[in-house]
């Protein structure tokens, strides 16, 4: 952040040009501050300074931020009317000026006639659930609202918000729930919704109008008010109580983030990342409490508990068919130990066209390092150590190949994953990093020592990323193992986080997750922090690891993830590449050995039975997914769920994620480096 902090030296103190628009608010509306627009002043000159990408702030950007704005209050299209929008087109492009001014009125203007919208859509919700609804009627609804257009008038809206609310009470009436229930808990639900929105304050209309120019930018890049900043920096001990897991809202579903390493949810091999969260209950025999509507921080409240206890969570995956039941997840609360963060290892011996293999698996979900230990001098853990470890006992035991699970890994220590790399090559360098200035660097391995030479394969999934990224990508350009799986995330850019109270040496306030400040009078309110990319990964052939990730030698059977991964970011940063750097490849792997491998991969896909039942299963999950109109009839939808519930439990029980969980994609990379190691010998 040095070079942030010359910036204001150079600039002194930043002004706002005196040309903001003219607005009139009425009563109870939301309005934005003086240091609101201090901050949009210094956001903006900041990214246009020390972004890594190069962009003009001009009528086409602007046009983009107010799409991407509109889109995030609105994003279903399911309050504002047509002629709600075309009264906003005379902001369309004038976003760049009202940035450059620091003036977010616009964005204001915007969300208090949302406002408006939401109280007339709740105001008709509450009346329409007093009628009883008829579910023999043979309609549809349609649960993609993307590419719909904005309604006309106000009856097509209620036409879509009877349908919507058909749907929850359907959905609830086939979870077990009487009617007379079904209506209590959709009025609860949105009672609760009602409450969320009438905690909204101006500070968090501000963030999201700075984060649709962040957004805009690219999807890594975003402003944090000061409450949602100092929920990001709590002591991370404190957010590994509970079930392990990061939470977030998404529309109108607490969603899981992240999946912590060794935690109770990873545990249980049943929570995924971007599963939306419908219902909690507390202990064996608690009622299933709907939060469909509520706010992150209340549901955290509900989920979090004491160590031991046990909370059950009904969850939707991201990829469910629309209409899919939810599915009940029961988790143990504990709190996450460093050693079931770490790497494990197991031997398996496995039996192959008459011959007994013996290979070592080494499964690490994330690359840890601790730094405290390290800076100190003294003996600390870090992945390579326990890596190194693994490897050598490998050796006595005389492992025939090695297998490194990186699926779900999504990164951590970048040095690690460096070193790591080194156990299985000679010195030379891992991977290069470009900043936002065009400088070169490049992270080596200057150990000349090989701790395992034999062969190698390396699983990855749609969830591997950043250092897991890095480690796959150079064991693949140095050609010494083998990569399986699926094409992994494609995040190749590299963020820092600036403090914009401490850059300014400014005397903020001190604030709190829940938005509580001091009240000196000397203190000033708080600007917040900015995460801004500033770097991007190469790899050392010189393609970047960004949006494409690496691709598999072997792709192995998946649902395509379209949704998932940094190419779903409308706003990613595109692939490039620099140059290459200088290196020796092994050539374990030669292109004759690859093509072998592949060719008795095909036989194999052709003929055996699971894996031919996980192709056709992947093709019933891909095509039920994208099936977005789902029956209101009560006979119709039955059978649809029935269906979806047959194929999810089928997959799960090929994929390693159901209760009789046979991971077929572990055994597949076992025979592949099977015939690798036969290949080799």
């Amino acid at each position: 952040m040095k070079k942030l902090l010359v910036f204001f030296t150079i600039l002194g103190v930043f002004s706002c040009l005196d040309n903001k628009a003219q607005v009139s608010y009425a009563p109870g509306d939301l309005k934005p501050t003086t240091t609101q627009s201090q901050v949009e002043g210094y956001v903006t000159q900041i990214l246009k300074m020390h972004h890594y990408k190069k962009f003009e702030i001009d009528d086409a950007m602007s046009e983009k931020i107010w799409d991407t704005y509109i889109k995030e209050i609105d994003g279903s299209k399911a309050y504002f009317l047509e002629s709600d929008i075309k009264k906003f087109d005379t902001y369309r492009q004038e976003i760049d000026d009202a940035l450059l001014a620091g003036d977010p009125a616009p964005g204001f203007v915007a969300f208090n006639l949302y406002r408006q919208r939401y109280k007339e859509r709740s105001a008709f919700i509450q009346a329409l659930l007093d009628t009883p609804f008829n579910f023999s009627v043979d309609e549809s609804y349609d649960t993609d609202r993307e590419k719909k257009t904005w309604a006309t008038t106000t009856a097509q809206l209620d036409d879509f918000w009877r349908k919507t609310v058909k749907n929850q009470a359907l959905e609830l009436r086939l979870s077990g729930k009487t009617d007379s229930a079904s209506v209590a808990t959709l009025k609860e639900r949105y009672k609760n919704q009602d409450k969320r929105m009438a905690r909204i304050k101006s500070e968090q209309v501000f963030q999201i109008f700075m984060n649709a120019f962040t957004e805009t930018i690219d999807p890594h890049t975003n402003y944090m008010i000061p409450s949602t900043a100092a929920a990001f920096n709590i002591d991370m001990a404190q957010s590994l109580e509970g079930i392990g897991a990061t939470l977030f809202n998404e529309g109108d579903y607490v969603t899981i983030s992240d999946v912590v390493p060794g935690g109770p949810a990873a545990k249980s091999g049943l929570v995924h990342k971007q599963d939306k969260i419908a219902g909690v209950a507390q202990g064996d025999d608690g009622a299933i409490k709907d939060i469909i509507g509520w706010d992150t921080n209340d549901a955290v409240k509900l989920i979090r508990g004491p160590k031991g206890t046990v909370v059950r969570l009904q969850l939707i995956a991201a990829d469910a068919p629309a209409g899919s039941a939810p599915r009940e997840v029961r988790i143990v609360r504990e709190k996450i130990k460093l050693e079931d963060q770490v790497a494990k290892k197991e031997i398996i011996e496995i039996e192959k066209d008459k011959k007994t293999y013996k290979l070592g698996v080494i499964t690490l979900p994330m690359f840890y390092r601790d730094f405290d230990e390290s800076r100190k001098g003294g003996d600390f853990q870090s992945t390579t150590k326990d890596i190194r470890k693994f490897l050598e006992e490998f050796k006595i035991q005389n492992v025939d190949g090695v297998i490194v699970d990186l699926r779900n890994n999504g990164g951590g220590s970048l040095i690690e994953a460096v070193d790591m790399t080194g156990l299985f090559i000679s010195k030379g360098p891992v991977v290069q990093r470009r900043e936002s200035d065009g400088r070169i660097s490049v992270e080596s391995d200057k150990d000349a020592e090989v701790v395992y030479a034999g062969p190698l394969a390396v699983m990855v999934n749609r969830f591997s990323a950043s250092a897991s990224e890095i480690f796959a990508g150079a064991i693949q350009d140095y050609k010494r193992g083998i990569i399986i799986g699926e094409q992994t995330f494609g995040k190749g850019t590299v963020q820092e986080l600036a403090d914009l109270d401490r850059m300014l040496g400014r005397r903020p306030k001190a604030s709190t997750p829940n938005g509580d400040a001091s009240s000196k009078p000397e203190d000033e309110e708080r600007f917040g922090q900015l995460k801004i990319t500033t770097a991007k990964f190469y790899r050392i052939t010189g393609s970047s690891t960004q949006l494409k990730g690496v691709m598999p030698d072997i792709q192995l059977p998946a649902i395509d993830s379209k949704e998932f991964g940094e190419e779903a970011q409308a706003t990613a940063l595109p692939w490039d590449q620099v140059q290459t750097s200088s290196f020796s490849a092994t050539n374990n792997l030669t292109e004759k050995s690859l093509e072998k491998l592949r060719e008795k991969y095909q036989i194999r896909l052709k003929t055996d039975e699971d894996l031919k039942l996980l192709t056709n299963e992947i093709a019933e999950a891909e095509k039920a997914r994208d099936k977005t109109i789902i029956s209101l009839q009560e006979d119709k939808r039955k059978k649809e769920r029935e269906e979806a519930e047959k194929h999810r439990k089928a997959f799960a029980k090929l994929n390693g994620n159901g209760k009789d969980k046979k991971d077929l994609y572990l055994i597949e990379t076992e025979r592949v480096l099977a015939d690798l190691v036969a290949f080799q010998k």
